[in-house]
């Protein structure tokens, strides 16, 4: 009889994962993934971004939902649908299966959450960090990284960043794709909310790379930015968590529905 492997602990994943303010953050998460010349010229070559610019956003929060909120099985099993799309995504020096990739686009989704929870909200459950690095490696598992590919610990995993970020060298296709996630003709309708994004995300990034992107910053946008940000921290850690990550079982389940009819789309192109 073989052994009964536990599910193992995902209650920090869940924790932050469930809470809306992270999303601030997912402009800095992006942009610091393009600043990687290999994935921003992924990206342009497999995405439609000037025409369906929301896609890869969408695609990412599904997974990540399964992830954090489905079962293992569920997780596993999305994961093995990634990489086998994942495998037609290849081009002159990349890959959507390599190690390396996926650790980043990982520690990037990492670090935009902890930035939230440290920098914005400042930790409103306590001091998570250290157990959410190492229960956020789950992400990568499941997506097929090698065993000690990922940063091992909270130390390891800071020493990265800051060494990815210091050599990132955001290239003319990196600056192409931020112009059409951050400047979508699609999406002008919604004017206010993109200008906003614009300003989040140009302000949440770090110096080095912001302006590799030139987009336009300076002390005073600093400081409106941070005044609005504490004023909205503020408010927000008045209402009840409980109440905060309350929309999480209807995510899952709009999130599963999703899925089951892409997987559905994608069988009936095959049979057809």
């Amino acid at each position: 009889m073989s052994a009964v492997v536990p599910e193992r602990d995902r209650t920090v994943l869940r924790l932050v994962a469930a809470e809306p303010a992270v999303m601030l953050a997912a402009g800095r998460a992006l942009l610091l993934q393009v600043a990687h010349p290999r994935i921003a010229q992924g990206v342009a070559d497999h995405s439609d971004l000037r025409n369906r610019p929301l896609d890869r956003l969408f695609g990412t929060l599904d997974f990540l939902t399964i992830v954090a909120f489905g079962t293992e099985e569920e997780a596993w099993r999305t994961g093995r649908a990634i990489r086998r799309m994942h495998e037609r995504i290849t081009g002159p020096g990349y890959s959507g299966n390599d190690p390396d990739l996926q650790v980043w686009v990982n520690a990037t989704l990492i670090d935009a959450a902890l930035f939230v929870y440290e920098e914005i909200l400042r930790s409103p459950s306590g001091d998570l960090a250290a157990r959410y690095v190492d229960q956020a490696r789950f992400v990568a598992d499941v997506l097929g990284c090698p065993p000690g590919a990922q940063p091992a610990d909270l130390a390891s995993f800071r020493r990265y960043m800051d060494d990815m970020t210091g050599s990132l060298e955001v290239t003319g296709t990196g600056r192409d794709v931020a112009r059409a996630v951050l400047w979508s003709r699609r999406l002008r309708l919604l004017g206010p909310a993109l200008w906003f994004n614009r300003f989040v995300t140009a302000g949440l990034l770090p110096p080095r790379v912001r302006d590799q992107y030139g987009l336009p910053w300076g002390p005073r946008r600093e400081r409106v930015l941070w005044l609005l940000l504490r004023l909205g921290a503020f408010g927000y850690r008045l209402v009840p968590g409980r109440l905060r990550r309350a929309g999480v079982p209807l995510m899952l389940w709009r999130t599963r529905r999703r899925i089951e009819r892409r997987a559905r789309r994608h069988a009936a192109a095959r049979s057809g």
